[in-house]
């Protein structure tokens, strides 16, 4: 009886043992296959997170033109720097062509100012102006006289005989050596006297031209078969014939 009672005691320990064993064996079994999970699971998060750093990394790459656009880009600051030149020298050109216009307006100016005035002192239409030593004429300012004058042509023909007539050939032709020895338009030239000059083929008129102030005592002579011709200026202080 107490035989039988050790054997199935010894069973029941050996039973307990066999348990405690297996126990074991599954705890450990278990702690492997969640060991392995997490070793699969952490490789499988490392690979997730650095493929979007690399990902992110490739974004923050500069990314390279094609050297044909580089060209390109170049070339279009090029044209557009040359353009801003050409349109730089343009106004630059304008600028010069105005003031050259300018200048020669004011020069146009002046010519019809020395116009106005009657005559350029060293100059009587197209002949130079030579200053000479005066009369002595107190109302006289300053004589002049030319190599440049020439007879201006007659109508006339055999013997002359010098005309006072006012509207004659005669007179006209007088006339006309007078304005070209004053320098003056005979359109506009005023005719306040005209006399003998002292010989049968010599005059003197005094003249001005329009309401000029200025005023000329032009002697003129007469030469066979040319007409008259002026020989002497005075340019006049005051209009002594007003």
């Amino acid at each position: 009886m107490g035989s039988r009672f050790n054997q199935r005691d010894q069973k029941r320990k050996v039973n307990k043992i066999y348990n405690i064993a297996i126990t074991i064996v599954s705890i450990l079994i278990v702690i492997v296959a969640v060991t392995i999970f997490l070793s699969d699971d952490g490789t499988e998060s490392k690979k997730t997170t650095t493929e979007p750093k690399q990902i992110a990394e490739e974004k923050g790459k500069v990314v390279d033109k094609p050297a044909g656009k580089e060209e390109e880009t170049d070339s279009e600051k090029v044209e557009a720097e040359e353009d801003s030149k050409a349109t730089e020298e343009d106004e630059e050109d304008s600028k010069a062509t105005e003031e050259d216009e300018e200048d020669s307006k004011a020069t146009e100016e002046d010519t019809e100012e020395k116009a106005e005035d009657g005559s350029d002192p060293e100059k009587a239409g197209d002949a130079e102006l030579v200053e000479v030593e005066g009369s002595g004429d107190g109302n006289v300012a300053a004589t002049y006289t030319s190599e440049g004058w020439k007879p201006v042509g007659t109508e006339q023909s055999g013997e002359h005989t010098t005309s006072f007539e006012k509207g004659s050939v005669d007179w006209n032709e007088m006339s006309k050596a007078i304005a070209n020895g004053a320098g003056i338009d005979e359109g506009s030239m005023m005719l306040w006297w005209l006399q003998n000059g002292g010989s049968p083929n010599t005059a003197i008129g005094t003249v001005s031209e329009g309401d000029n102030p200025k005023t000329f005592r032009v002697h003129i002579e007469w030469v066979d078969g040319s007409g008259w011709k002026p020989v002497k200026v005075e340019e006049l202080k005051s209009n002594d014939k007003r």
